[in-house]
């Protein structure tokens, strides 16, 4: 496969990865990473055993990463349960930084207090660079739902953001 061949798994991975671990923190932070390379290895299998690649590559990609950090998260709580451990594991989605114009911990507060269904959407949206079509299909939702929950994701995000910064300046 050629360098510019958007189907090739190392390009996919270099274009890919961080959005798709960032992705898989929603469900499983401690071992998104290693959800992500899994997912990499079977898409390489797939290439290397002459099977058809799936259609839309970058969606594949995201709802096998779903679906994998899912189950991940699930037998964790499963071990969890057994094992009476409590995590204490939280995922980060903003690093602080002083020349930032938002507080990234506010920011952090705000996509956590997004139902799970909408801060899907916006990671995917936002940091995935996915359009409505693509997380429709990575979500199993209609375009108009995806792009409802988005937008009211960031109506929450904003309100939430904005009543932080009144009440800061009080």
């Amino acid at each position: 496969m050629s360098a510019h061949d958007p189907t090739d798994p190392v390009e996919l991975f270099r274009s890919l990865a961080p959005a798709l671990a960032l992705y898989a923190r929603q469900w499983t932070p401690s071992h998104a990473e290693d959800v992500v390379h899994d997912v990499f290895v079977r898409l390489i299998e797939i290439t290397q055993s002459g099977k058809r690649l799936p259609e839309d590559p970058r969606a594949w990609l995201f709802r096998s990463v779903r679906n994998a950090a899912i189950s991940t998260l699930r037998s964790g709580a499963r071990r969890k349960r057994r094992e009476g451990a409590i995590s204490d594991a939280s995922p980060r989605w903003f690093e602080p930084n002083v020349d930032d114009l938002i507080d990234a911990a506010a920011a952090q507060r705000a996509m956590e207090s997004l139902p799970d269904e909408q801060r899907e959407i916006v990671v995917l949206r936002v940091w995935a660079s996915l359009g409505f079509q693509e997380i429709a299909d990575v979500v199993g939702v209609s375009v108009s739902t995806a792009f409802e929950r988005y937008s009211k994701a960031l109506a929450a995000m904003k309100l939430k953001l904005e009543a932080g910064h009144v009440r800061r300046r009080a």
